[in-house]
């Protein structure tokens, strides 16, 4: 419908919609955050939250409209049919840009339950959305660098409680708990700093994922592992609006959690921790092969 638009229209656009898209939603889901906060009753709680992710994946749905809208997308997707709505995840992914999450929530919208994301604290302070955020519960984590927890020994592990306190939230409504292991975006810069043993993923922290397995452990139906790749390079939010994102693959992978993994302590139990890390280790090599695959294949069908 706007594809027909210059990229600069579009992208004007767009980012009007998704505006008053945000503007639109913040306010019911603002309300219905403070009726859960002065009304602590579990099951009142409960029906608050389904409306809330009611809420949200209606803010989802009017995103994917406009983004239908200012550039039909080709998307080349595996594994969707094996997705449901009656049960809690654990979801992860590579992560290159910030379009992932519009990506993720493209695909996944009334397919999984509502995702949550494990966000920078940082983010709480972005204008509207950050409050929106805070009101479903995104869990916010404070990152520390090695010498910062050398010099404050008393901030060790507020990761872990701050997972925790999210996770017991989470119990009374299905949920899909959603951590980039990598930490961060993909770029060469990061990727050549941290001498990277993956061709085209950042090494994998799996602190956050344990985190969750140990705070929900049987809850958690399986985890579902994405590998995101874009033909086209890696896109900006501006390409999105635009409409100038013409091809986005994703691959969708159900697997079942390793038993020995729930219910362990990750920073109590060092042999634990390095088996866990192991197993992460060896799903990223997996994803890595897969992004080699994917970027083979492209360029095989570029050449015919």
């Amino acid at each position: 419908m706007l594809h027909v638009l210059p990229p600069f229209l579009r992208g004007s656009i767009a980012l009007v919609l998704l505006i008053t898209n945000t503007l639109f939603w913040c306010w019911p889901l603002f309300i219905l955050a403070l009726l859960k906060l002065v009304l602590p009753f579990t099951p009142i709680q409960r029906g608050i939250r389904f409306i809330m992710h009611w809420v949200a994946e209606s803010w989802i749905s009017v995103n994917r409209f406009w983004m239908q809208a200012v550039q039909p997308i080709e998307w080349d997707v595996e594994g969707l049919e094996k997705l449901d709505m009656t049960h809690s995840w654990l979801v992860t992914s590579n992560h290159q840009s910030w379009v992932d999450i519009l990506a993720l929530q493209y695909q996944f919208n009334r397919r999984l339950p509502f995702l949550k994301f494990f966000l920078k604290k940082e983010l709480i302070w972005v204008p509207v959305i950050g409050l929106c955020w805070w009101a479903l519960e995104f869990p916010f984590m404070q990152r520390y660098s090695k010498a910062y927890l050398a010099k404050h020994p008393e901030k060790q592990g507020q990761d872990l409680a701050t997972t925790r306190k999210a996770c017991e939230r989470y119990k009374t409504n299905p949920v899909s708990v959603f951590n980039f292991l990598e930490g961060t975006r993909f770029t060469p810069e990061k990727h050549q700093q941290q001498n990277s043993p993956f061709q085209h993923l950042l090494k994998p922290k799996a602190g956050g994922i344990a985190f969750v397995l140990d705070a929900m452990g049987e809850q958690l139906h399986g985890l579902v592992n994405v590998t995101i790749y874009y033909p086209g390079g890696r896109p900006t939010l501006w390409d999105v609006l635009s409409g100038q994102i013409k091809r986005i693959v994703m691959r969708i992978q159900i697997m079942p959690i390793p038993k020995q993994f729930l219910g362990k302590s990750y920073d109590q139990d060092m042999q634990y921790r390095a088996e866990f890390q192991e197993w992460v280790n060896q799903l990223w090599l997996q994803k890595d092969q897969e992004l080699s695959d994917l970027i083979q294949a492209q360029q095989v069908q570029k050449t015919q």
